[in-house]
Protein backbone atom coordinates (compact mmCIF):
# COMPACT_ATOMS: atom_id res chain seq x y z
CA UNK A 1 0.00 0.00 0.00
CA UNK A 2 2.79 2.62 0.88
CA UNK A 3 4.56 1.98 -2.59
CA UNK A 4 1.29 2.67 -4.36
CA UNK A 5 0.13 5.77 -2.19
CA UNK A 6 4.38 7.01 -2.96
CA UNK A 7 3.48 6.32 -6.71
CA UNK A 8 0.55 7.75 -7.01
CA UNK A 9 2.29 10.47 -5.45
CA UNK A 10 4.71 10.94 -8.39
CA UNK A 11 3.72 13.87 -10.85
CA UNK A 12 6.63 12.48 -13.17
CA UNK A 13 4.61 9.16 -14.09
CA UNK A 14 2.84 9.03 -17.30
CA UNK A 15 0.35 6.71 -19.40
CA UNK A 16 3.63 4.52 -20.82
CA UNK A 17 4.10 4.11 -16.80
CA UNK A 18 1.09 2.66 -16.20
CA UNK A 19 0.80 0.36 -19.26
CA UNK A 20 4.36 -0.99 -18.85
CA UNK A 21 3.20 -1.36 -14.73
CA UNK A 22 0.10 -3.62 -15.08
CA UNK A 23 2.10 -6.46 -17.18
CA UNK A 24 4.59 -6.48 -15.13
CA UNK A 25 2.97 -6.95 -11.79
CA UNK A 26 0.78 -9.73 -13.67
CA UNK A 27 4.41 -11.58 -14.36
CA UNK A 28 5.56 -10.87 -11.17
CA UNK A 29 2.59 -12.57 -9.15
CA UNK A 30 2.59 -15.27 -11.35
CA UNK A 31 6.64 -16.11 -11.58
CA UNK A 32 8.14 -14.58 -7.95
CA UNK A 33 4.71 -16.29 -5.56
CA UNK A 34 5.71 -20.09 -6.90
CA UNK A 35 9.24 -19.34 -6.53
CA UNK A 36 8.79 -17.68 -2.65
CA UNK A 37 6.68 -20.72 -1.30
CA UNK A 38 9.15 -23.30 -2.75
CA UNK A 39 11.63 -21.41 -1.00
CA UNK A 40 10.06 -21.54 2.34
CA UNK A 41 9.05 -24.85 1.83
CA UNK A 42 12.68 -25.67 1.09
CA UNK A 43 14.45 -23.87 4.17
CA UNK A 44 11.34 -25.38 6.78
CA UNK A 45 12.45 -29.14 5.05
CA UNK A 46 15.98 -27.95 5.84
CA UNK A 47 15.48 -27.16 9.10
CA UNK A 48 13.60 -30.51 10.22
CA UNK A 49 16.32 -32.47 8.74
CA UNK A 50 18.27 -30.87 10.88
CA UNK A 51 17.07 -31.04 13.85
CA UNK A 52 15.50 -34.44 13.42
CA UNK A 53 17.99 -36.75 11.75
CA UNK A 54 21.51 -34.79 11.14
CA UNK A 55 21.70 -33.70 14.57
CA UNK A 56 20.86 -36.77 16.72
CA UNK A 57 22.84 -38.83 14.24
CA UNK A 58 25.74 -37.12 14.90
CA UNK A 59 25.35 -36.75 18.37
CA UNK A 60 24.28 -40.58 18.70
CA UNK A 61 26.14 -42.20 16.00
CA UNK A 62 29.13 -40.08 14.40
CA UNK A 63 30.72 -38.61 17.81
CA UNK A 64 30.67 -42.32 19.67
CA UNK A 65 32.12 -43.88 16.70
CA UNK A 66 34.79 -41.34 15.88
CA UNK A 67 35.63 -41.63 19.72
CA UNK A 68 35.95 -45.30 20.15
CA UNK A 69 38.12 -45.32 16.42
CA UNK A 70 40.26 -42.68 18.14
CA UNK A 71 40.84 -44.38 21.26
CA UNK A 72 41.76 -47.02 19.46
CA UNK A 73 44.09 -45.33 17.37
CA UNK A 74 45.83 -44.03 20.68
CA UNK A 75 46.33 -47.23 21.36
CA UNK A 76 47.54 -48.97 18.83
CA UNK A 77 50.02 -45.93 17.92
CA UNK A 78 51.33 -45.72 21.84
CA UNK A 79 51.99 -49.80 21.55
CA UNK A 80 54.00 -49.58 18.23
CA UNK A 81 55.83 -46.13 18.63
CA UNK A 82 55.83 -45.49 22.30
CA UNK A 83 55.88 -48.32 24.41
CA UNK A 84 58.63 -50.32 22.62
CA UNK A 85 61.00 -47.37 22.28
CA UNK A 86 59.90 -46.52 26.09
CA UNK A 87 60.92 -49.93 27.38
CA UNK A 88 64.00 -49.77 25.57
CA UNK A 89 65.54 -46.81 26.57
CA UNK A 90 64.50 -46.92 30.13
CA UNK A 91 65.63 -51.05 30.58
CA UNK A 92 68.21 -51.36 27.87
CA UNK A 93 69.88 -47.82 26.92
CA UNK A 94 70.14 -45.90 30.36
CA UNK A 95 71.03 -48.99 31.99
CA UNK A 96 74.17 -49.14 29.63
CA UNK A 97 74.75 -46.21 29.59
CA UNK A 98 74.95 -45.86 33.25
CA UNK A 99 77.71 -48.52 33.34
CA UNK A 100 79.79 -47.10 30.30
CA UNK A 101 79.94 -44.06 32.61
CA UNK A 102 81.04 -45.68 35.32
CA UNK A 103 83.84 -47.89 33.80
CA UNK A 104 84.85 -44.45 31.55
CA UNK A 105 84.77 -42.39 34.85
CA UNK A 106 87.27 -45.11 36.63
CA UNK A 107 89.37 -45.47 33.63
CA UNK A 108 89.60 -41.76 33.50
CA UNK A 109 90.81 -41.47 36.97
CA UNK A 110 92.93 -44.56 37.61
CA UNK A 111 94.57 -44.50 34.45
CA UNK A 112 94.33 -41.54 31.72
CA UNK A 113 95.06 -38.96 34.28
CA UNK A 114 97.88 -40.03 35.55
CA UNK A 115 99.32 -41.37 32.69
CA UNK A 116 98.71 -37.96 30.97
CA UNK A 117 100.14 -36.00 33.76
CA UNK A 118 103.30 -38.34 34.11
CA UNK A 119 103.79 -37.25 30.06
CA UNK A 120 103.03 -33.69 30.93
CA UNK A 121 105.72 -33.52 33.42
CA UNK A 122 108.94 -35.36 32.49
CA UNK A 123 108.06 -35.55 28.24
CA UNK A 124 105.96 -32.90 27.08
CA UNK A 125 107.56 -29.89 28.86
CA UNK A 126 111.41 -30.70 28.36
CA UNK A 127 110.74 -31.16 25.01
CA UNK A 128 108.48 -27.91 24.30
CA UNK A 129 110.92 -25.98 25.80
CA UNK A 130 113.92 -27.42 24.09
CA UNK A 131 112.32 -26.63 20.38
CA UNK A 132 111.19 -22.75 21.70
CA UNK A 133 114.98 -22.35 22.58
CA UNK A 134 115.70 -23.62 18.79
CA UNK A 135 113.24 -21.67 17.14
CA UNK A 136 114.31 -18.46 19.05
CA UNK A 137 118.06 -19.20 17.42
CA UNK A 138 116.85 -19.95 14.60
CA UNK A 139 114.77 -16.75 14.01
CA UNK A 140 117.32 -14.36 15.60
CA UNK A 141 120.68 -15.70 13.42
CA UNK A 142 119.39 -17.43 10.42
CA UNK A 143 115.79 -16.60 9.17
CA UNK A 144 116.03 -12.86 10.23
CA UNK A 145 118.95 -12.21 8.07
CA UNK A 146 117.74 -14.14 5.27
CA UNK A 147 114.02 -12.17 5.35
CA UNK A 148 115.61 -9.30 5.07
CA UNK A 149 117.81 -9.84 1.72
CA UNK A 150 114.85 -11.91 0.42
CA UNK A 151 112.81 -8.51 1.24
CA UNK A 152 115.11 -6.09 -0.51
CA UNK A 153 115.34 -8.48 -3.75
CA UNK A 154 112.01 -8.24 -4.48
CA UNK A 155 111.75 -4.85 -4.18
CA UNK A 156 114.27 -4.18 -6.45
CA UNK A 157 112.66 -6.60 -8.70
CA UNK A 158 109.52 -5.32 -8.04
CA UNK A 159 110.31 -2.16 -8.86
CA UNK A 160 112.09 -2.63 -12.20
CA UNK A 161 109.44 -5.06 -13.46
CA UNK A 162 106.26 -3.29 -12.52
CA UNK A 163 107.22 0.60 -11.57
CA UNK A 164 109.97 1.97 -13.23
CA UNK A 165 108.70 1.20 -17.08
CA UNK A 166 105.59 2.22 -16.43
CA UNK A 167 106.74 5.70 -14.84
CA UNK A 168 108.93 5.79 -18.44
CA UNK A 169 106.23 4.95 -20.19
CA UNK A 170 103.81 7.84 -18.90
CA UNK A 171 106.45 10.21 -18.61
CA UNK A 172 108.08 10.21 -22.40
CA UNK A 173 105.19 8.23 -24.44
CA UNK A 174 101.40 8.81 -22.93
CA UNK A 175 101.83 12.76 -21.88
CA UNK A 176 103.13 13.94 -24.72
CA UNK A 177 100.69 12.41 -26.62
CA UNK A 178 97.71 13.26 -24.63
CA UNK A 179 98.94 17.00 -24.68
CA UNK A 180 98.80 17.03 -28.16
CA UNK A 181 95.39 15.09 -28.57
CA UNK A 182 93.91 17.68 -25.68
CA UNK A 183 95.48 20.54 -28.00
CA UNK A 184 93.40 18.99 -30.84
CA UNK A 185 90.06 18.85 -29.05
CA UNK A 186 90.16 22.57 -28.50
CA UNK A 187 91.46 23.09 -31.52
CA UNK A 188 87.99 21.44 -33.42
CA UNK A 189 85.56 22.47 -30.73
CA UNK A 190 86.63 26.20 -31.43
CA UNK A 191 86.48 26.15 -35.20
CA UNK A 192 83.83 23.49 -35.97
CA UNK A 193 81.90 21.84 -33.45
CA UNK A 194 80.96 25.36 -31.91
CA UNK A 195 79.68 26.78 -35.67
CA UNK A 196 77.85 23.80 -36.23
CA UNK A 197 76.20 23.49 -32.67
CA UNK A 198 75.41 27.18 -33.34
CA UNK A 199 73.31 26.45 -36.80
CA UNK A 200 71.76 23.50 -35.82
CA UNK A 201 70.26 25.71 -33.06
CA UNK A 202 69.38 28.03 -35.16
CA UNK A 203 67.41 25.56 -37.48
CA UNK A 204 65.63 23.92 -34.15
CA UNK A 205 64.15 27.61 -33.78
CA UNK A 206 63.02 28.34 -36.87
CA UNK A 207 61.19 24.84 -37.55
CA UNK A 208 60.37 25.19 -33.90
CA UNK A 209 58.77 28.92 -34.91
CA UNK A 210 57.20 28.59 -38.21
CA UNK A 211 56.39 24.64 -38.03
CA UNK A 212 55.17 22.88 -35.01
CA UNK A 213 53.85 26.03 -33.19
CA UNK A 214 51.09 26.72 -36.23
CA UNK A 215 50.61 22.87 -36.65
CA UNK A 216 50.31 22.58 -32.75
CA UNK A 217 47.73 25.69 -32.50
CA UNK A 218 45.77 24.39 -35.33
CA UNK A 219 45.48 20.90 -33.84
CA UNK A 220 44.28 21.96 -30.47
CA UNK A 221 41.80 24.30 -32.09
CA UNK A 222 40.38 21.30 -33.77
CA UNK A 223 40.61 19.09 -31.06
CA UNK A 224 38.77 22.09 -28.90
CA UNK A 225 35.82 22.88 -31.95
CA UNK A 226 35.24 18.67 -31.80
CA UNK A 227 35.27 18.51 -28.33
CA UNK A 228 32.13 21.39 -28.17
CA UNK A 229 30.62 20.67 -31.46
CA UNK A 230 30.66 16.83 -31.45
CA UNK A 231 31.61 15.24 -28.42
CA UNK A 232 29.85 17.06 -25.91
CA UNK A 233 25.96 17.39 -27.51
CA UNK A 234 26.28 13.43 -28.14
CA UNK A 235 27.57 12.77 -24.71
CA UNK A 236 24.51 15.09 -23.08
CA UNK A 237 22.40 13.38 -25.30
CA UNK A 238 23.16 9.88 -24.12
CA UNK A 239 23.04 11.26 -20.42
CA UNK A 240 19.30 12.28 -20.71
CA UNK A 241 18.12 9.39 -22.62
CA UNK A 242 20.12 7.26 -19.55
CA UNK A 243 18.52 9.21 -17.02
CA UNK A 244 15.04 8.84 -18.63
CA UNK A 245 15.12 4.49 -19.70
CA UNK A 246 16.52 4.85 -15.29
CA UNK A 247 13.25 6.92 -14.61
CA UNK A 248 10.15 5.83 -16.88
CA UNK A 249 11.34 2.03 -17.16
CA UNK A 250 14.06 0.24 -14.66
CA UNK A 251 13.04 2.09 -11.70
CA UNK A 252 9.10 1.65 -12.18
CA UNK A 253 9.94 -2.00 -12.89
CA UNK A 254 12.22 -2.51 -9.62
CA UNK A 255 9.35 -1.20 -7.25
CA UNK A 256 6.62 -3.36 -8.85
CA UNK A 257 9.58 -6.35 -8.35
CA UNK A 258 9.51 -5.31 -4.75
CA UNK A 259 6.35 -4.88 -3.88
CA UNK A 260 5.64 -8.70 -5.79
CA UNK A 261 7.92 -9.95 -3.29
CA UNK A 262 6.66 -8.48 -0.33
CA UNK A 263 3.04 -9.54 -1.23
CA UNK A 264 4.38 -13.04 -1.90
CA UNK A 265 6.08 -13.40 1.48
CA UNK A 266 2.93 -11.94 3.06
CA UNK A 267 0.86 -14.92 1.34
CA UNK A 268 2.84 -17.76 2.11
CA UNK A 269 3.36 -16.49 5.98
CA UNK A 270 -0.39 -16.43 5.78
CA UNK A 271 -1.00 -20.01 4.26
CA UNK A 272 1.70 -20.98 6.90
CA UNK A 273 -0.15 -20.13 9.60
CA UNK A 274 -3.34 -21.51 8.14
CA UNK A 275 -1.48 -24.90 7.66
CA UNK A 276 -0.41 -24.65 11.65
CA UNK A 277 -3.32 -24.26 12.90
CA UNK A 278 -5.09 -26.55 10.78
CA UNK A 279 -2.28 -28.85 12.26
CA UNK A 280 -2.82 -28.56 15.53
CA UNK A 281 -6.75 -28.63 14.87
CA UNK A 282 -6.44 -31.63 13.69
CA UNK A 283 -3.53 -33.75 15.40
CA UNK A 284 -1.73 -31.30 18.06
CA UNK A 285 -5.17 -30.83 20.05
CA UNK A 286 -6.54 -34.53 20.27
CA UNK A 287 -3.46 -35.77 20.64
CA UNK A 288 -2.50 -33.50 24.21
CA UNK A 289 -6.16 -34.41 24.81
CA UNK A 290 -5.68 -38.08 24.74
CA UNK A 291 -2.42 -37.55 26.59
CA UNK A 292 -3.95 -35.04 29.74
CA UNK A 293 -6.73 -37.18 29.68
CA UNK A 294 -6.36 -40.62 29.40
CA UNK A 295 -2.88 -41.82 29.38
CA UNK A 296 -2.29 -39.76 32.58
CA UNK A 297 -4.52 -41.09 34.40
CA UNK A 298 -4.09 -44.59 33.48
CA UNK A 299 -0.26 -44.50 34.03
CA UNK A 300 -0.90 -43.08 37.71
CA UNK A 301 -3.51 -45.63 38.21
CA UNK A 302 -0.34 -48.38 37.00
CA UNK A 303 1.92 -46.44 39.14
CA UNK A 304 -0.18 -46.84 41.83
CA UNK A 305 -1.13 -50.38 41.41
CA UNK A 306 2.71 -51.51 41.05
CA UNK A 307 3.29 -49.93 44.22
CA UNK A 308 0.45 -51.86 46.24
CA UNK A 309 2.13 -55.05 44.53
CA UNK A 310 5.39 -54.23 45.54
CA UNK A 311 4.58 -53.40 49.38
CA UNK A 312 2.32 -56.34 49.84
CA UNK A 313 5.12 -58.95 48.47
CA UNK A 314 7.14 -57.04 50.60
CA UNK A 315 5.27 -57.68 53.58
CA UNK A 316 5.17 -60.94 52.84
CA UNK A 317 8.96 -61.83 52.15
CA UNK A 318 9.75 -60.33 56.02
CA UNK A 319 6.66 -62.30 57.65
CA UNK A 320 7.68 -65.55 55.56
CA UNK A 321 11.46 -64.51 56.76
CA UNK A 322 10.25 -63.97 60.34
CA UNK A 323 8.35 -67.46 60.54
CA UNK A 324 11.31 -69.13 59.04
CA UNK A 325 13.68 -68.15 60.70
CA UNK A 326 12.35 -66.21 64.08
CA UNK A 327 13.58 -62.21 64.37
CA UNK A 328 12.56 -59.28 62.74
CA UNK A 329 11.96 -58.97 59.11
CA UNK A 330 14.74 -58.07 57.08
CA UNK A 331 15.94 -58.34 53.61
CA UNK A 332 19.08 -59.94 53.37
CA UNK A 333 21.76 -57.22 51.91
CA UNK A 334 21.52 -58.48 48.09
CA UNK A 335 17.63 -57.48 48.16
CA UNK A 336 18.45 -54.25 50.54
CA UNK A 337 21.44 -52.95 48.12
CA UNK A 338 19.09 -51.26 45.45
CA UNK A 339 15.16 -50.98 45.21
CA UNK A 340 13.23 -52.26 42.22
CA UNK A 341 12.79 -47.98 40.14
CA UNK A 342 15.64 -46.70 42.77
CA UNK A 343 19.45 -45.96 42.55
CA UNK A 344 20.17 -45.35 45.93
CA UNK A 345 20.55 -48.13 48.66
CA UNK A 346 17.91 -48.39 51.37
CA UNK A 347 18.07 -48.66 55.31
CA UNK A 348 17.30 -51.80 57.06
CA UNK A 349 13.26 -50.75 57.72
CA UNK A 350 11.56 -49.79 54.35
CA UNK A 351 10.65 -46.17 54.13
CA UNK A 352 6.80 -45.60 54.23
CA UNK A 353 5.03 -45.19 50.93
CA UNK A 354 3.98 -41.66 50.11
CA UNK A 355 0.49 -41.70 48.64
CA UNK A 356 -0.24 -40.29 45.32
CA UNK A 357 -0.83 -36.28 44.98
CA UNK A 358 -4.27 -35.62 44.19
CA UNK A 359 -5.04 -34.09 41.15
CA UNK A 360 -6.52 -30.71 41.13
CA UNK A 361 -9.78 -30.47 38.99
Amino acid sequence: MELDKRQAADPGEGCLVGVIRVPVKIVALIVVLPVRVVWDLLVAFGRAVQRHVLGPLCVYVLQPVLRGIGRVLTVLLKLVFVWPWAGLWRYLLVPVGQGLARVWRGLYGQVLAPAGRFLTAYVLRPLGEALAWLARGGMRYLLAPLAKGVAWMGWALGMALFVWPWVGLWRYVLEPVGRGALWLAATAYRYVLTPVGHGLAWLAVAVFQYLLRPAGLGLARLVTALYRYLLRPVGLGLAWLAAALYRYVLAPLGQVLVWAWHVAGRIVRAVWRAVRLVGWVVVGWPVSQVYRHVLTPVGHVVREVWRTVRTTVRQVRADVRKALFGGPGREPARSRARTLGSTTAVSNTPAPESPLPQRQG
